[in-house]
């Protein structure tokens, strides 16, 4: 099941950047989900805090896009390698790789975290 909900974030992810469409990724997150990621010094929670999650991740940049290389995946937990390149809001250019891990259980996402060098931003 992961697999196939990392197809589905994949596209939610695409369409919040290109499109600044937050409601379809937040609608992957289960309720009572956890998420994160290296800059930031607690996780957010449940679905608001994926919401703001989202949110503050497409203000960080003026054009962005992901690109993934390696999709690694079991039943419950997926491993997405990406590159994302663009430009951040102030319009300096970004390229950084990183890793999102993703766990489930069943259609939603119970945990999301990003592993990358926040010094790239």
């Amino acid at each position: 099941m992961a697999h196939e909900l990392s197809e589905k974030f994949i596209s939610a992810l695409n369409d919040l950047e290109t499109n600044e469409n937050v409601d379809k990724i937040v609608a992957l997150f289960a309720d009572s989900c956890e998420i994160g990621n290296v800059t930031l010094t607690e996780t957010m929670s449940g679905t608001e805090g994926a919401r703001n999650f989202w949110t503050n991740y497409r203000k960080t940049f003026g054009d962005v896009k992901s690109e993934f290389k390696n999709k690694i995946s079991t039943e419950n937990v997926a491993a997405l390698e990406r590159t994302t390149t663009g430009t951040s809001s102030e319009g300096h250019e970004v390229n950084y790789d990183g890793v999102s891990i993703l766990e489930t259980d069943g259609d939603k996402i119970t945990r999301f975290f990003a592993y990358f060098n926040p010094a790239k931003l």
